[in-house]
């Protein structure tokens, strides 16, 4: 079974509350990943999970320390949280680059995915920032310049586009639920895109050196992903096989 590093989907939010004259602050954490992270486990993969704020100093920052595990996934959590841990942005301590040793470590044989999310890819407003950094050399897609997101409330429903291990006979052949939202990414040439949504690449893969890389361009959790989805058993399906298949077990 593989060994995974999850990095991101958490977050918190601070809310001020206006009562007349008064007024106070409350906040809130929350994390969006325990669907993904119960399909590996049930699956009986292993792991380890750093929430955003975790991994914003605890990442590895080498080859040699990410090469304890067997994948990587990075799932809405921008680039700069991983770029700028607080030694480099609080005290200006030069740092490894995080993002570079990724790539490194996916062409040495390491198998990397990128989940979509608003802080993946590209993201709102850009904020993601990933086109212009090192992972993007190694994943199957290329990415837009600017905001990538299409918000699709009305619902879009996925297509399997493709036979592939991760796809065949995925959910019993039942129909697929739908998504309300994604990211529009190009497959890049020599890419397989195994799903589409409205025509667009949601899940495509690479190979990438000695190693393999995934994009999937929905999120895995609320609100791209409803709980519709996340209980449909293709999703478990999906995610066992995709650690599988990074991993290059048999």
């Amino acid at each position: 079974m593989a060994k995974i590093l999850f990095a991101g989907e958490s977050w918190s939010v601070t809310s001020t509350h206006a009562k007349g004259f008064d007024t106070f602050t409350t906040t809130e954490y929350a994390e969006g990943g325990d669907a993904i992270i119960a399909a590996w486990r049930d699956g009986g993969h292993e792991v380890t999970y750093q929430p955003s704020h975790v991994a914003a100093n605890d990442f590895p920052s080498t080859v040699e320390e990410l090469s304890q595990w067997d994948v990587v996934v990075l799932s809405d959590i921008g680039s700069n949280t991983l770029l700028l841990p607080s030694s480099t942005f609080v005290r200006g301590h030069k740092h490894g680059n995080r993002l570079a040793a990724l790539r490194d470590w996916t062409r040495a044989g390491g198998g990397f995915a990128m989940v979509g999310g608003y802080l993946t890819f590209q993201g709102i407003e850009a904020k993601a920032n990933y086109r212009t950094t090192p992972v993007a050399d190694v994943l199957p897609v290329v990415m837009e310049v600017g905001d990538d997101r299409v918000e699709r409330p009305d619902g879009v429903r996925p297509v399997v586009t493709a036979a592939h291990l991760l796809t065949d006979g995925l959910g019993g052949g039942g129909e697929i639920p739908e998504l309300l939202g994604y990211q529009r990414l190009v497959a890049k040439p020599g890419a397989e895109t195994l799903m589409t949504v409205d025509a667009d690449p949601l899940l495509v893969v690479g190979e990438a050196g000695e190693g393999r890389a995934l994009a999937y361009a929905s999120d895995v959790g609320p609100h791209w992903a409803p709980t519709e989805f996340t209980d449909w058993p293709g999703f478990v399906a999906l995610w066992q096989r995709a650690a599988s298949w990074l991993a290059r077990e048999s």
